[in-house]
């Protein structure tokens, strides 16, 4: 048995995610006896593919966006909130959760106590609320790496997680 991180990077806790993702990892666990690492990411990449966007890096967006749309099961959601997250099919605590990541993104000399508050009222303590600001900082960085670079996404990434896989014959 391991005793590895999961990622390199912040995962919530299980008790710390909204409800309906909750569900339904508690559902995959019943069925597997275990939790696969691959869902306690998903709120890593609801972050990265918003604020991604606002830093125009094409490489995060569509790379993230594919994992996010594998993760999430829902083809439209790295689009929706690559255009506007207040706008996505995603619930409020999601949504304050990227209100936040959105204002430390563009905003962050405006971030004030009642930011804090306002994730607070969604069950995040102040451990949540230092990921989610660490994860949008670092991914400023990546963002800004990868358009200096150039780097483009590969071609597969384009359409995983929109269409269902290919029948095996």
């Amino acid at each position: 048995m391991t005793t590895l991180p999961i990622s390199r990077y912040p995962v919530p806790e299980l008790k710390d995610l909204p409800d309906d993702l909750r569900e339904r990892i508690l559902a995959v666990q019943e069925k597997a006896g275990f939790v696969p690492n691959v869902f306690l990411a998903l709120a890593r990449e609801m972050i990265i593919v918003a604020t991604s966007a606002a830093n125009h890096c094409l490489y995060c967006v569509v790379a993230h966006g594919a994992i996010l749309r594998i993760y999430e099961k829902k083809p439209m959601i790295a689009d929706q909130l690559a255009v506007n997250h207040r706008k996505a099919d995603i619930t409020p605590r999601q949504r304050a959760m990227l209100d936040f990541a959105m204002k430390v993104c563009q905003r962050s000399h405006e971030l004030d106590e009642a930011d804090h508050a306002a994730l607070r009222a969604h069950g995040f303590d102040d451990e949540d609320i230092w990921d989610i600001g660490a994860i949008t900082a670092f991914f400023g960085l990546s963002n800004r790496m990868a358009n200096l670079s150039g780097m483009r996404p590969n071609d597969e990434f384009y359409l995983m997680g929109r269409l269902p896989k290919a029948a095996k014959a």
